[in-house]
């Protein structure tokens, strides 16, 4: 062991120490992208489905940056958004990909206007918790409509 440790501080110090470090950044390893898909089935699942909106404060966490030009900023603008959802309103989640802190989950809203839309929506995740949201929406058209005949949605795409 170098002079100057053996000096400075005692062994069991050292030890303590060095314990001490290794917890703290074993408590602030990154969630896996498996783990961040997970939980965002879930909440979209508790919110969406389920219309639990107690699943905002399960899942998500003010600061959340909203960026659908039709939500403010905030976690309590949720609540107030499934509770003014329709009674024919429907959630269907597809495929779900998850890149580190960002996941992207492909779906389909049925009854949240005229038409029903094919969403992809994103989210960043941080500690456990979304922060922070995008969407990309446009109108679902039926595969007999579609010049390639495929669906732009299919609830069977999740896997």
């Amino acid at each position: 062991m170098n002079q100057c440790l053996k000096t400075a501080l005692p062994r069991p110090y050292i030890i303590a120490l060095l314990l001490l470090l290794t917890s703290a950044f074993m408590n602030t390893a990154v969630a896996s992208p498996e783990s961040n898909k997970a939980l965002v089935k879930k909440a979209m699942n508790e919110l969406f489905i389920q219309r639990d909106v107690s699943a905002v404060d399960r899942y998500w966490a003010d600061p959340y940056v909203q960026h659908n030009p039709m939500v403010p900023n905030g976690t309590k603008a949720l609540p107030a958004l499934v509770n003014s959802l329709p009674q024919n309103f429907r959630y269907e989640p597809g495929m779900i990909v998850a890149d580190g802190d960002l996941v992207m989950l492909h779906g389909r809203y049925t009854g949240f206007g005229p038409e029903p839309l094919v969403v992809v929506d994103i989210f960043r995740l941080k500690d456990g918790k979304i922060v922070e949201h995008w969407d990309v929406m446009q109108k679902d058209q039926p595969a007999s409509e579609t010049k390639n005949g495929n669906p732009m949605f299919s609830p069977d795409e999740a896997r």
